[in-house]
């Protein structure tokens, strides 16, 4: 079945209004994304001081502790994990679809 004009004008613009919306979609989710980087940086960085002052505050008491390392490192492995260098969450069970 052919489109007459009037509905190949529709869908045309349809698509352009989708296409719009998906790049301020991209946009915000980028935005969303930079923040969390910049939380989590903050984070780290709070738990790095926290990590040297609960550390030197032991050794002052003469108190052995115990740090796992694997314990610290899990979390930034499962966020690189999930987040893609192109700032893409990963998706494992749906296949990616073009739209041009």
């Amino acid at each position: 079945m052919a489109l007459n004009k009037n509905q190949e004008e529709l869908y045309k613009k349809t698509m352009d209004e989708a296409k719009a919306q998906l790049e301020t979609i991209d946009e915000e989710m980028e935005k969303v994304i930079q923040n969390a980087r910049e939380k989590l940086a903050g984070l780290q960085e709070s738990k790095r001081s926290f990590k040297q002052l609960y550390e030197g505050a032991s050794r002052l008491l003469g108190i052995r502790i115990e740090i796992e390392e694997e314990q610290q490192e899990e979390p930034k492995e499962k966020i690189k994990e999930q987040v893609q260098p192109d700032n893409s969450l990963e998706k494992e069970d749906e296949p990616e679809e073009e739209i041009a």
